[in-house]
């Protein structure tokens, strides 16, 4: 938990952002080249690691799905 700060790049140019919120953890996830951004909240029990790949992986996905409908 980073208490709101970002974080280093995580993967290709995508940095995270991980907040406590209650007992769980909202992870934000941006694209440095374009801005995209997603969020995604999880348990903390996952793990950071777990976490930061979800949310990887979710950003991935919905960048793949809007160049597929452009």
């Amino acid at each position: 938990e980073t208490g709101g700060m970002p974080m280093p790049p995580h993967d290709e140019g995508v940095i995270i952002e991980m907040i406590a919120v209650g007992r769980y953890v909202k992870v934000t996830a941006v694209d440095v080249n374009s801005g995209r951004e997603v969020s995604m909240v999880g348990d903390p029990r996952r793990g950071e690691r777990a976490l930061r790949d979800a949310a990887v992986r979710k950003l991935k996905y919905v960048m793949n799905k809007d160049d597929t409908e452009a």
